[in-house]
């Protein structure tokens, strides 16, 4: 098995526009999801959504505040997850509530440097 990392971006541009019925319902979506994998061995870390803000620390120590892209492009949160290989972990994250919501899954795989098996 390989380790992935899904980098989810975007989705639900409108979140100060939606209810909280639909936001409770976004969220219980998410975490039946992540429940499922668990319970199906697959996931390994369900990660975690991400704020807004932040700091960009650069190559010359200096620091920004950031990131500053566009919404769409944004990284919303993160999940680690184990599939047999590439192909395999795609399928996984069609299955997320991403997709569903209008936003986008990078899938990639961690290299497992320095690591025994």
């Amino acid at each position: 098995m390989s380790k992935f990392m899904f980098v989810y971006r975007g989705g639900h541009e409108d979140m100060e526009q939606i209810s909280p019925e639909q936001m409770q319902q976004v969220m219980q979506m998410w975490m039946d999801w992540i429940q499922g994998g668990t319970e199906a061995g697959w996931m390994i870390d369900g990660g975690d959504a991400l704020k807004p803000g932040g700091a960009i620390v650069n190559s010359d120590l200096s620091v920004t505040d950031g990131p500053f892209a566009e919404s769409k492009e944004l990284v919303g949160g993160y999940s680690m997850v184990d599939a047999p290989d590439l192909a395999a972990a795609i399928e996984l994250a069609k299955s997320s509530p991403m997709p569903k919501s209008g936003g986008t899954v990078e899938v990639r795989e961690l290299p497992n440097l320095g690591k025994q098996e």
